[in-house]
């Protein structure tokens, strides 16, 4: 019995020319103003033209795969571009594998991100007469706490002792809070293991990349927190974005090209943590947990 494992991403433009579509696509069919597509061009131009997120994901998938072993089919769907996850799905009903599990290669859950995978990922299955199980959220995975605590510790070493870390997700609207979503909670409890587990004097939970809309999103937000570690003078500031598992704009922008200047401008001693890419560790977990869900 082969089974399909369908690994999620949030996608990316496969080049500049790109940039419009998928940007189109994120805003639900309706085309950005010049003035947000120049923008989002501007930030891909400052990362070097370079749209890093597939490969990292190719290389995370092959992994995968190669942990998993030749029982499992794996194969790729985004949400914003190609292959979608409508397109993944099929790929797997046409290699014929008799059940899918579902992996978000992110590892907090939210209605508003996980959710929404499964929920495409199990109407695509139901249109090919498979169903889909994805796999809820991995926030405390062993492997991927070790990861986030090594590379915790890894970053102090080259900053003032006393200085903080702060944990940072991609931020989403406040609203979410109302409804009970776990989202924040589950940012909250990677980070206290993190904080165990690396013996963390001090640290907070922090967030990034909010959208632009009117809406109020999660915060503070990581700029707030490095102007504020500022001017109360904090010894020095490691973020540490383990609501991100690859080093693509998000990270490579926000983090290395905002925050990082921002801080130096300060006089805020600043570093962040690796990211997981495509740990072999955290991988081969993942493996696990892909496995002991195909064989509930």
């Amino acid at each position: 019995m082969t089974v399909g494992v369908l690994a999620m991403a949030y996608g990316t433009p496969r080049d500049r020319d790109d940039i419009e579509t998928y940007y189109t696509d994120i805003r639900r069919g309706r085309p950005p103003s010049p003035a947000q597509l120049a923008d989002l061009v501007r930030r891909y131009d400052a990362i070097g033209g370079t749209f890093p997120l597939r490969a990292i994901t190719d290389e995370q998938i092959a992994v995968l795969a190669g942990a998993l072993g030749d029982d499992f089919v794996v194969r790729l769907g985004t949400k914003h571009s190609h292959p979608t996850i409508a397109e993944g799905v099929a790929e797997l009903a046409a290699a014929g594998v008799s059940q899918v599990v579902g992996l978000v290669l992110a590892p907090h859950y939210s209605r508003f991100s996980v959710g929404d995978y499964a929920e495409r990922a199990a109407k695509a299955g139901a249109e090919t007469g498979l169903r889909v199980d994805t796999v809820e959220s991995w926030h405390l995975l062993p492997a991927y706490v070790d990861f986030l605590s090594n590379a915790v510790t890894a970053a102090l070493a080259d900053l003032p002792a006393g200085s903080e870390v702060v944990f940072t997700a991609h931020s989403l609207p406040e609203r979410i809070l109302a409804t009970g979503d776990p989202y924040a909670d589950q940012l909250g409890e990677t980070a206290a293991a993190v904080a165990v587990s690396a013996g963390l004097a001090t640290w907070s939970v922090g967030w990034q990349s909010a959208g632009r809309t009117p809406e109020r999103w999660l915060g503070p937000d990581v700029l707030e927190i490095v102007r504020d570690r500022a001017s109360a003078g904090g010894a020095g500031l490691v973020v540490c974005p383990c609501g991100f598992v690859a080093d693509h704009l998000e990270v490579a922008f926000d983090l290395d090209l905002e925050a990082a200047p921002l801080a130096r401008v300060l006089g805020l001693p600043f570093a962040r943590t690796a990211s997981v890419n495509a740990d072999v560790q955290v991988m081969q977990a993942l493996a696990g947990l892909v496995a002991a869900a195909a064989a509930r």
